[in-house]
Order: structure tokens, then sequence, then C-alpha cells
């Protein structure tokens, strides 16, 4: 409901503000301590009516005289708490002290966050400084006007002042969610398609781009790999395309997993002499799994044991049936090192672009991702940023992650100095506050001061998310997650020892899909558990499953900070009754592993009454007189047994802890070799989880 106050009721009555409060406090007892005092508009109505009444039989003479009392009460009230200023002020003062409190009393409501500067909040309540600083003094809060105060403490200062405090639901996420934003049709334009270039090591993937732009990158890499991401713009015949070189396929799955859909195209590079090998498996399934579509560029075609028939007999087995073959797959043999089939894999470019209709509005602000970011000494926060949509323009405020800044100066990528950029273009950027991570998201803000406050929200999100439990599925849980609608389909990495293994369990896994959960194993390979594997499974919220194979160092590592579930089996039955047992409710997990430490075997002794004694060097952690040991030989698991013998020198040990050296024997095994890393670990005994 709408209010008015004494004095602004008196000049529209033209009546004094002394007579008017007298009339309201003896005829409507309405409690009314001075001119500023606040009434409703209700009792101003009859108020109104009654006045009108009485100026009819006693008409008011001396109206100049009012207006002049309704301005000294104005003045009065914007000098209060000032000194040495004259009370009287000239019309134009007087015009805008009006203006002032008329705006205040419209903007009654104040919206705040969680926290506010005190400065801040005065400008807000627009009031003398001295008062508010009172006011939180009798709240019980001493802060300066650089010092922060929490809404409930706004909130009984701005009662004091008649004012109410509303809280301001923040989004930061927002820019983030508008992924496709509506775009104007005028103002629509074709944007260059950003093509991916993956494939196996030393396949030719960095050559192949030189070959395209004309340049020599190779020649500047350390041994002539590509250590980094580079992302260059070329012509194509008068139309521009974006190629992001990537170091295999590590940066595209980070990128993912940050949620940035950054590629419209991959060219997947298959050494024409080499065939389909690791890498390349695993890129087709990145590719696969972000839904993007591919170009196998059968490159060394200039080499006599090049054999394309063999590359596309092998991308059969992966569900790519080339086009000549009746499929529907682009493939394009090519020679990095004599030009040969360049042309048409641009041409198979520019169609492919085409097909996917991308477009962009140049005229919206710019957001885009971090291709790469870097710490330099002279220049500060370096960082690589793509345009998806939008111009980017020197002196833009950004919010990059939960980072921040304006842009001070930009470069093209050949290191060009620049003032815009749009749509599908990469820039080198200085100005940012922090260095961001690659994959990140950047958006343009009104000023740096909005882009500040957004990322420390985000900051402070992400400190709170820490100490939440992770969302990340695991078998202990799925159940659960199952019945609330979480998740609708189970991804499986499978790591085994042989390739056999890996094709059993995966055809065994994949047939325990239900009505309500379809188990997809999105990747298979021989060999240890690597990062790599571990970086896949967080991009696609993934469990990983190993069969006589453990992870490795990093591996471990990054599966404890990305949250995700790895667990490792000896006999193929028990991963599989695992999986279906989860799926029904039924896991009921009764021991958990807990590894103690690693131990590098140095030397091995071989003494004919007691077996093999191996002379270790503890790698990490500690090992244990009773703990349970397994041998890893080249990351696969050979043996799982118990400690024969602990030694330190000639006395026996209970345990030896990490950065001292021991002598062990394992019962019933002496096959111990230098380079052997022996694993120490117990079983702890943990109750059942409610399901």
């Amino acid at each position: 409901m709408s209010k008015i106050r004494v004095y602004e009721l008196a000049k529209e009555l033209e009546v004094s503000s002394k007579d008017l409060i007298t009339l309201l406090m003896d005829e409507f007892s309405i409690e009314v301590k001075n001119h500023m005092s606040v009434i409703e508009e209700e009792d101003a109505e009859l108020i109104k009516e009654l006045i009108e009444e009485n100026k009819k039989n006693n008409p008011v003479e001396d109206k100049k005289g009012l207006v002049e009392e309704y301005e000294d009460m104005v003045s009065e009230e914007v000098n209060r708490g000032q000194k040495n200023k004259p009370r009287k002020t000239n019309k134009k003062q007087q015009k805008a002290t009006e203006e002032a409190e008329d705006n205040n009393d419209e903007n009654t409501v104040i919206e705040i966050g969680e926290t506010i500067l005190v400065k801040e909040f005065i400008e807000k309540l627009n009031k003398p400084q001295s008062e508010v600083i009172k006011a939180l003094i009798f709240a019980g809060v001493m802060a300066n006007l650089n010092q922060e105060i929490d809404f409930e403490t706004a909130e009984k200062v701005a009662e004091k002042f008649e004012m109410i405090i509303t809280k301001k639901e923040e989004d930061t996420h927002t820019l983030e969610e508008t992924e496709d934003d509506i775009l104007d049709d005028e103002n629509v334009i074709k944007r260059p398609p950003i093509v991916t270039v993956m494939g196996h090591v030393d396949h030719g993937k960095t050559s192949l781009l030189d070959a395209i732009r004309k340049a020599q990158v190779t020649e500047s890499e350390a041994g002539g790999i590509t250590q980094h991401i580079g992302a260059y713009t070329v012509d194509v015949k008068g139309e521009k395309v974006t190629f992001l070189d990537t170091p295999g396929h590590e940066a595209f799955t980070a990128m993912r997993a940050r949620g940035a859909q950054v590629t419209d195209i991959v060219i997947l590079v298959v050494a024409a002499d080499d065939g389909i090998m690791p890498q390349t498996k695993e890129a087709i399934n990145h590719c696969k799994a972000a839904k993007v579509p591919m170009i196998i560029a059968i490159n060394k075609m200039d080499k006599p044991s090049a054999n394309p028939d063999r590359v596309k007999q092998e991308l059969t087995e992966f569900g790519l049936i080339p086009e000549d073959w009746g499929g529907d797959t682009v493939c394009v043999p090519v020679s990095a090192r004599t030009k040969e089939g360049i042309e048409d894999l641009l041409e198979m470019v520019i169609l492919a672009a085409e097909v996917e209709e991308l477009i962009a509005n140049p005229q919206r602000k710019a957001r885009g991702t971090v291709i790469e970011a870097q710490l330099d000494k002279g220049r500060g926060a370096v960082a690589s940023l793509l345009v998806q949509n939008g111009t980017l323009n020197v002196g833009d405020s950004i919010l990059v992650g939960n980072t921040y800044g304006r842009i001070r100066a930009m470069f093209d990528d050949k290191g060009k100095k620049i003032k815009s950029a749009g749509p599908s273009i990469p820039v080198e950027v200085l100005g940012l506050s922090d260095v961001p991570a690659a994959g990140d998201r950047f958006n343009v803000v009104k000023d740096e001061k909005t882009a500040r406050n957004m990322a420390e929200s985000r900051k402070d999100k992400i400190k709170e998310e820490q100490f939440r439990s992770s969302n990340r599925v695991s078998l202990e849980d799925l159940y659960s997650q199952i019945q609330e609608g979480k998740v609708k389909e189970l991804a499986i990495i499978v790591k085994a020892d042989v390739q056999g293994s890996v094709e059993a369990i995966k055809a065994s896994l994949e047939k325990l899909s239900t009505d309500d959960v379809k188990v997809r194993v999105i990747h298979g390979g021989v060999g240890a558990i690597t990062e790599t594997d571990i970086t896949l499974a967080a991009a696609s919220n993934a469990i990983v499953i190993g069969f006589n194979v453990r992870p490795d160092g990093n591996a471990q590592v990054a599966s404890e900070k990305e949250g995700v579930y790895v667990k490792s089996y000896r006999v193929i039955y028990e991963a599989i009754e695992d999986v279906k047992s989860a799926m029904i409710g039924l896991l009921d997990p009764e021991y958990k592993e807990v590894v103690l430490g690693n131990v590098e075997v140095r030397q091995t002794y071989k003494i004919s009454s007691v077996g093999t004694i191996a002379g270790c060097y503890v790698l990490n952690g500690k090992i244990a007189r009773n703990s349970d040991v397994r041998v890893i030989r080249d990351g696969i698991v050979i043996l799982e047994g118990k400690l024969a013998s602990l030694k330190r020198f000639k006395d026996d040990a209970k345990e030896v802890n990490s950065g001292y050296e021991c002598g062990l024997s394992i019962e019933k095994f002496n096959d111990l070799k230098e380079g052997d890393i022996i694993e120490a670990f117990t079983m702890e005994e943990i109750k059942r989880k409610e399901l």
C-alpha cells in the first residue's frame, strides 16, 4: 500500500504542516511525530475530503508562505547531520532534493545479496552516513565503510529507516545455461566450422594441419610432438575454417568434462601403414560419446607399405562403414608429405559444415570457451579463447569460469594485434585476474564489477560443492540412483590384461541391460588403468572396472579428485555379479580394500633354504608384516598373496615406512624380479548399506 509524508500532503492541500499534524492527531487519532512522518494513502484521501470542505469556509490566503515552509522543511531534512552547510538552497538544489525524497519513498523495497558493503548499503538507503553507522552500532555491529554486513543485520537497520530489505536471488548459472540463445534472424550469419584433428601419436596430425595451413609447426615442437593445444584459422576457397590441434584426445575429453561442446567436426587421422591403434580407438569412442561427425583422413599414402583397405576394414569393427563400401563414413586418402588428397579433405570439411548448418549472431555479446591458458612472467595471465557466438572486443569485461577481467589486448593466431574477433575465431587475450582452466566458458558482462561479483559467487559455490558428497555413479549407490531416476544408463570402462577378457566382459555386461537402466561399455582396452581412462569416465559419468590390472599412481590421484568409481577384479564372474546385484539393489559389499603403500623391488637374492629375498625401497605409504600384498609387473597383477617375512637390516620389522629400505619374501612365490611393484593392502570389513 502506498504511503505519503505529512509535509507532502500539507503542500498538496495548501495548509501548514503544524495545522495538519494537529488535525491528524485530534480528529483521526493518527500518531504523528513530525512533518517527516508517513501516513497511509487511504487515510490521506479521507483527510483531503475534510480539508477541502474546510477550505470552502476558510480559504487560505498566504499560499506563498506555505510553499516556502515546505521548501525549508525539505532543506532541513537534507542538511540534517551535516555541519557548515546553509539551511536554504537555491532553486536547482531544491528541485534535486525533492526528486531524491520522492525516489526514496518510491524505492522503499531494496534488494541485496547475502552480504553487502556498508558503503553500498548507505547508498541504497540514501541516508546520512553518520545515522546509518549509529544504527549499526545500536544493532551490535561495529563496522566501517569497507566492511561487509550480513542480510539479517541490514534488515534490522533498514527497519529503523522504515524501509524493507529483500534478498536478491543471484543466478550465476544463467550465462552458462543459455546454450541456444534467441537469435535475431536479421543478424544471424553463417559461421566458420570448428574442426578438431585427433588420432594416434605419430600418425601425422600436426603434419597434416601444417600442409593445410602451409606452416611449419612441428619444427618448433619438442621432438616433433605437439605439447599444447593450438587453434588456427585458415582460408579454404574463400571460406574460413578454424582448426584445433590437440595432444591426442585428452584436451578434447577435458573440455567435454566441463560441458564445453567446442568441436563441430572431427578429422580422425589414421596412418595407412599402421592402422587402428589404441589411441585411435579411444578417439573414436570420444567422438561417439560427444556425438560429433567424423571424417577419416587415411594419412601417409605416399609410403610403399600403405594399405588403406586394411584401415577401412578395421574401421568397420567400430561401426564406421566407409562410403565406398556402402556406409556413411567419409574416408579420404591423404599424404601430408606430398599434399595428395588435401583439397579433397577440405572439400569434405566444407560439405560437412553445410550439412550441420552452423550459424551465429555477431551482434550479441560474445561467449565461448577457453582453449588453453598459462601464466606469463611479463604479461600475467594469458588465455587462448575461442569465440563461439557474438563479437569479442578489446575493453570488454568478461567472466571466465571463476575468474574475471577486462581485455587489455587481443592477438590472433598469427600473433597480430587485433581489436575484435567474431564467431569461431580463436584469440589470445590479456587482462584476466587469474589463469582459467581449459574448457571453462567465458561470457561478456556489462562491467568489471559484475564479473568480479559473479566470479566470487562461483568460487563460493565450488567450495560448498567440495563439502558435499560426490554424485558420481558407484556400484554401492547405483540402485538408489536408479530408483530416484538419476541413472538411466550405466556407462562402464573396461580394462583387462588381454583383449579376450575385454571382449568377454564387455559382452556379458551389456546383456545385463533392463527396462530401468541400460548398461553400455563406452571403452575397452588392454593394460593398466591410466589417467586417460579416469578423464573419460569423469566426462561420461562412468565407472571403471579392471580385470587383472590396477590403476597407476596418476590414475589413483585422478580418481580421488574426480570422484570416479574404480574397482579391480581377478575373476570375471565376480565383476558381472557385482554389477547385476547393484542394478537390482542386492549388492552387499562386505569388505573394503585399503591400500597401505607401494614398494619397488631394487635387487633380488636367492637363498637355497629360504627362497627369493627381495631388497626393496618403500615408494609411498608403508608396508606392514601382516598386510596382504600383490605383485604388479608392467601394470599387470601377477600374484596376490601374503608376506613370509619383513626385515630392516637383520631385524624383523612390524612395518616399514616411506623412504626406507627393507627386505622381504612372499609365501610360496620366488619369481620376484627387479622393477616389480609390490602393493601392500588390507581388507576392512564395512557395514551393509541400506539400498
